[in-house]
Formats: C-alpha cells, sequence, structure tokens
C-alpha cells in the first residue's frame, strides 16, 4: 500500500517523495490507519521495519490537521541515541509542514539545559525525551505536559529492562487522562502487556514477525576458542574489501577498548563506542562511521537499537548477547529498508548453550562456518553445549544429627 493510499496530507506526501519513500512497509500500513483515528495501539515488529515513521507520520498528520497552539506529543524513549535518531526522522518528515520538536537527554554540553528550558518556554509541538531527564524538568516545572494528547512509549521493552518502569508510572502521572496512547516494542514478553493494561484503553495490537530476523540477513556463525575470535576477525574484514561499514558487537566495554587495540595497523580505520564516551564524543564517532570515515565500529549493546545508520555491510558478534532478543536487534542493524546485509556471530564454548536459545527464538538453525585451516582446530558444534552453571565436585562433610558438628572419621 503506498502512504497516499494511506490518507496522510498532501504536505507529509510531499516529505516522503522528497525522501524517496513511496510504498509504507507492514507496521505503517497496519498501525497508521488505527492511529488516525485515535486508538490506542501496540505495536510489535523487530527493528528495520519502520517502526519509527509508523507513530510519527499519523501523528504528524493530526498536527497538520489541528494546527495544534500547544504541546501535543510526548514521546519517552530509553536512550539518547535514540531521541535523536526519532528527533531527526521528525525534522525530515515535517519540513513541508512546519511542525516543531525539542530533545531532551542527559550528558549532553553545559549549555544543553537552558537551550532546551528556552525552546520549550517558546513552545514546540512535539518532545521526545529520556525518562531521567524528562522527570528533572518536569520537578523543575521547566515543561508543561497538560496539554499532550499523544503518549508514545518507543521501544518499550528496552526500557523496562533498563528499570524505567517506575519513571514511566510518574511520567504518565503527570499527563491528562484523556489522551491517546502508542507503545511500540520490538518483543513483547508479559510484563509490556501488563504496562499496556495498565496505562492503554482498549488499545489495538498489530504484530510483525515479532523475534524475527530481516529475510535481507545472511546470517553465519563459527565455533571459536576465544583466541581465535579476533583473528578470525581481521579474515573476515580482510575478504570483503567492497564492505565499507562493519558493526563488532561486544558484551563488555573492557573488551570493546582490546578489540579496537588488536585491529589497528590495518588498512582500515576502527573506532570504539561504549557508555563510557562522553555525550559529544560518541555523536563524533558516529557521524564518522555514518559518513564512511570510520569503517570498523566496536559498540557494546548501548547502540543495538539506537542509531539508524543506512548500508552497513556487516555486523559481527564478537560475543553472543546474554538476551536472545537482542541478537535480533545486534544484526537489525544491517540489511535495514529491504537492503542485504551480512551477520556473523562468533561462539565459543561457554556461549555455545546461548546460542542454542537464539536459534529457538528465531525457529531456524544458522548456517555453520568452516574455521580456515590457518587459525587451527576448532570445538566442535556436536559437543554438549555447557550452561555456564558452576558446579561442586569437593567432597561433603558429614554432619551429626543432633550436635550440627562435623563428625571425625578415623
Amino acid at each position: 500500500m503506498t502512504f497516499k493510499e494511506l490518507g496522510l496530507d498532501e504536505q507529509l506526501l510531499e516529505a516522503l517523495d522528497f525522501m524517496g519513500f513511496e510504498k509504507a512497509t507492514p507496521i505503517q500500513e497496519q498501525s497508521i490507519p488505527h492511529i488516525l483515528e485515535g486508538k490506542d495501539l501496540i505495536g510489535c515488529a523487530q527493528t528495520g521495519t519502520g517502526k519509527t515513521a509508523a507513530f510519527i507520520l499519523p501523528i504528524l498528520n493530526k498536527i497538520v490537521e489541528k494546527q495544534y497552539k500547544h504541546t501535543s506529543t510526548l514521546i519517552v524513549v530509553p536512550t539518547r541515541e535514540l531521541a535523536q535518531q526519532i528527533d531527526q526522522q521528525v525534522q525530515g518528515l515535517s519540513y513541508f509542514t512546519g511542525a516543531t520538536s525539542i530533545c531532551l537527554y542527559g550528558g549532553g554540553k553545559a549549555g544543553d539545559w537552558n537551550t532546551q528550558k528556552k525552546a520549550m518556554d517558546r513552545g514546540v509541538d512535539i518532545i521526545i525525551a529520556t525518562p531521567g531527564k524528562l522527570i528533572t524538568h518536569l520537578i523543575m516545572k521547566n515543561v508543561n505536559v497538560s496539554t499532550i494528547e499523544n503518549l508514545i512509549l518507543d521501544e518499550a521493552d528496552r526500557m523496562l529492562d533498563m528499570g524505567f518502569y517506575e519513571d514511566i508510572c510518574r511520567i504518565i502521572s503527570f499527563l491528562p487522562e484523556n489522551r491517546q496512547s502508542l507503545m511500540f516494542s520490538a518483543t513483547m514478553p508479559p510484563k509490556i502487556r501488563a504496562l499496556a493494561k495498565r496505562f492503554l484503553k482498549n488499545p489495538v495490537e498489530v504484530s510483525i514477525d515479532i523475534s524475527k530476523p530481516s529475510e535481507g540477513v545472511s546470517q553465519l556463525a563459527y565455533r571459536v576458542y576465544d583466541k581465535q575470535k579476533t583473528p578470525l576477525i581481521k579474515k573476515l574484514i580482510e575478504e570483503r574489501p567492497d564492505y565499507k561499514s562493519i558493526l563488532i558487537f561486544t558484551s563488555t566495554k573492557r573488551k570493546v577498548n582490546d578489540i579496537v587495540r588488536s585491529l589497528k595497523g590495518g588498512n582500515y580505520l576502527v573506532k570504539g563506542i561504549s557508555s563510557d564516551l562522553e555525550q559529544k564524543d560518541r555523536e563524533e564517532v558516529l557521524l564518522d562511521f555514518s559518513n564512511r570515515k570510520v569503517r570498523v565500529l566496536v559498540a557494546t549493546d548501548v547502540i543495538s537499537r539506537g542509531i539508524d545508520i543506512k548500508d552497513i555491510n556487516m555486523v559481527i558478534n564478537y560475543d553472543v548477547p546474554k538476551n536472545p532478543a537482542d541478537y535480533v536487534h545486534r544484526i537489525g542493524r544491517t540489511a535495514r529498508a529491504e537492503t542485504k546485509g551480512e551477520a556473523i556471530t562468533l561462539v565459543n564454548d561457554d556461549d555455545a548453550y546461548k546460542f542454542k536459545g537464539i536459534e529457538k527464538l528465531i525457529e531456524k538453525e544458522v548456517p555453520k562456518g568452516k574455521l580456515p585451516q590457518e587459525l587451527g582446530d576448532a570445538p566442535d558444534w556436536k559437543s554438549k553445549p555447557r550452561n555456564n552453571k558452576k558446579r561442586f565436585y569437593g567432597k561433603k562433610k558429614r554432619f551429626g544429627k543432633s550436635s550440627g558438628k562435623p563428625q571425625i572419621r578415623k
């Protein structure tokens, strides 16, 4: 279905045409009509399917039609990277409408607070915020949310995983009861349904291929020992000279620095990004990666849902993610918008059982790669996966029945 068939305003259609978009994705096609009708909605779909535009377009359509004189929309997100990404999409899609937005998040420059306050004093149509920073502005009475008619909780599952449940409840307590509420998520665990039941009114539910990677992602897994990981990554990069954008995920901030150091010295630029970096430095690294100045970016899961960079050729999982759903988010960074991409996962002994959980979640056995001969022998895929639990193999003490003291065996 085309966006014109969805009944969007001509100004939005002009912006979409300018950006090269004509047909709606399934999540957009199924969500936009319900949102335009004013219904509460739970939207669930994998990353890279157009969830953001699924709520931005109908909200902008309402702003154009009603010509609000006040702040009408609040979008709450888990991370500053996602807040910035949504703000950029709002600016692009609202180019011909005149709708305004502001991004509220922590970790910025010293003068950002006053800039944000002045912008809210002047008035904006849409506020996009992380929970902590928004609550601070609410407590300081810098922002008036009494006029909010549209509430969107984006990446709701991620927010709950990060412990924002109480913050979300507190934010909603400031809002008018008479509002339209939308919740978008990549997964649908019971806690999301419980949150929806508490704050949404008779919501429509739209689910598109939950927890399934995009068909455009070519998946492959290698069974390795830890010492083989870096040499294998170097070889994978060396064999793909036409790949201009490679993203490597690892589980800890310490490993980010270790991997960056081990990959330096090649004929390409590699940088790392984690929560240890200042906000301005993170933005600079992401911009360089987006502009192809940095070919290889090493990151933690802090950006697995928070960036929308086009044409990432390959995602490498240096470590298997702890949560199977995070695997879908990680490899969803490639093959976006119906493009093709490659996702490779390195599986050591400790991670083998977690990888089995991933294959169960995606309902598919991931093809297995053969380790290059020069890297030595690899672990056997057929060996029983470890469950990473510690076992006690020592001798147990015998205790007397009455005294509780150890019995001495002669």
